[in-house]
């Protein structure tokens, strides 16, 4: 993930900038932060991710969307592109463009090297701010683990990893669960060997 210095800009600035760009980027106080291509393993489990929440979302108060929906942080001036994002019950925008979305209940990163100290770092905190943010997911390329963080009755946030490919993930929030096979369908073996 580059940095692209130009002098401080506003934040509408930056939309009416990205809303016309060729390439995405993310904005951080002024900062306008480059995004890269994906790998074709960070393409897939984010479609494999993506596929089974807008299948079992359906006909629910719920709605998933793919990477190209902007997330913006609660009163803030950040505004990221998380890899999938779903919004529960009334979607609150930026504004009448509806492409920034304001409330979020629950977004994923597929981790990258290139992405992965961000998205632990300032992207991380930038998530827990949004304040109907419920849970969130850090998937893992390589091999078969998901941290699944979520924010408990009290405020706090839990982080449970899951490593088994036998095993689920339950999205309490969203009222379904994502099988671990199916997060990492053509991108590693299935449980058990078998390509």
């Amino acid at each position: 993930m580059d940095t692209v210095t130009y002098p401080s800009i506003t934040p509408e600035e930056y939309l009416v900038r990205e809303r016309a760009a060729e390439y995405k980027s993310e904005y951080w106080d002024g900062e306008i932060v480059a995004m890269s291509g994906a790998p074709e393993p960070h393409v897939v489990i984010t479609g494999n991710i993506f596929a089974a929440l807008h299948t079992r979302l359906r006909g629910t108060q719920c709605r998933p969307y793919m990477s190209d929906m902007r997330v913006q942080f609660d009163e803030s001036n950040k505004t990221v592109y998380p890899d999938v994002s779903v919004v529960c019950g009334e979607r609150r925008f930026k504004d009448e463009r509806n492409d920034v979305l304001l409330n979020p209940a629950f977004v994923v990163e597929v981790l990258s090297p290139s992405t992965e100290r961000h998205d632990r770092g300032r992207k991380k905190d930038g998530y827990r701010l949004i304040h109907t943010l419920r849970e969130y997911l850090f998937v893992v390329q390589k091999e078969p683990c998901v941290e699944h963080y979520r924010r408990e009755a009290d405020g706090r946030w839990s982080c449970t990893v899951i490593q088994r490919m036998e095993d689920e993930v339950r999205l309490e929030s969203l009222g379904c669960a994502l099988a671990m096979a199916e997060i990492y369908q053509d991108v590693l073996p299935p449980a058990g060997g078998g390509a």
